[in-house]
């Protein structure tokens, strides 16, 4: 019997809205922006994104697919209500449009959507295992847990000190820290494959959160299962349309009736059971090392 409770459709009903760039940061490797988008905060659960239309209409800089961000936070702002903070990292021409955006700027937003995390019906030891900017919407699903009386325990992850997102906020937000960058600057050195089975261990987690890289994902799923873990994964697609409707985002995964079958990673997912996504054949499509 699963020890979690599947999210329910009645909140998870979209809006299209004209939002406002309020903030925008720089932390580390990353760029955080605080949105004003009217009715989508009151709508979020941890594992839900938004997204957002990419150029200024009739410009060299608009692009047809949309981006999809991890809502990391829904904070209030005086004045203007819950707000949205999402996190970007400026690797492409989109994102990097993004992030040179100056307070005030409109932006077309559609959200929140994707399925999200589903929450444990007991309060029992959760592992959360996240890497880079993926790591955003673990902040939020801890917060969650931790009022369902949960034990939080966090794993975060990255290339290096610049690539962690949120440490010091980790920190407050579980019961137990662990760091890992692959150069070494912060915590241990190496990768999430290289620790989530000792760090599943010490915690006894029953339920296991992971978003990162598919790789990383892959890792935590088979830890999970060997520790008789119940896992759920963010699983990060290229999206074009974002809602389900070009079917451009499939996941190969296996029914519950043990069929194997294709989901959309924006409608069926983005949070997909670690035990029921075919690792080997998704790693393979997406060309990333097993």
């Amino acid at each position: 019997m699963s020890p979690v409770a599947e999210p329910t459709t009645a909140t998870r009903t979209p809006l299209h809205v004209t939002g406002e760039l309020l903030a925008t940061k720089k932390v580390g490797a990353y760029r955080h922006l605080t949105l004003v988008a009217p009715g989508v905060p009151e709508r979020f659960r941890p594992g839900n994104f938004v997204a957002v239309s990419i150029g200024a209409p009739g410009s060299d800089t608009t692009r047809l697919a949309r981006r999809a961000f991890w809502i990391h936070q829904v904070k209030p702002v005086g004045g203007y209500g819950p707000t949205l903070q999402l996190v970007v990292e400026p690797t492409g021409p989109g994102s990097q449009w993004l992030a040179s955006l100056a307070p005030g700027a409109r932006l077309e937003v559609t959200g929140p959507l994707g399925r999200p995390f589903a929450l444990p019906k007991e309060p029992v030891s959760c592992l959360l295992v996240g890497e880079g900017y993926a790591a955003a919407p673990l902040f939020p699903l801890a917060e969650r847990l931790r009022e369902r009386g949960c034990a939080v325990n966090l794993l975060v992850a990255g290339a290096d000190e610049a690539h962690l997102l949120s440490a010091l906020e980790a920190r407050r937000s579980a019961r137990a820290v662990t760091v890992v960058t692959r150069d070494g600057s912060v915590g241990l050195r190496g990768e999430v494959a290289d620790v989530v089975d000792d760090v599943l261990g010490r915690s006894q987690a029953a339920v296991v959160y992971a978003a990162g890289p598919l790789a990383t994902l892959h890792a935590v799923a088979v830890a999970a299962e060997a520790h008789g873990a119940w896992s759920q994964t963010a699983v990060e697609q290229p999206l074009t349309c974002a809602t389900g409707l070009c079917q451009g985002c499939p996941v190969p995964v296996v029914g519950e009736d043990g069929v194997a079958r294709r989901v959309r990673a924006c409608a069926d997912g983005p949070v997909l059971r670690g035990d029921r996504v075919r690792w080997a054949e998704l790693l393979g499509e997406a060309g990333e090392p097993r």
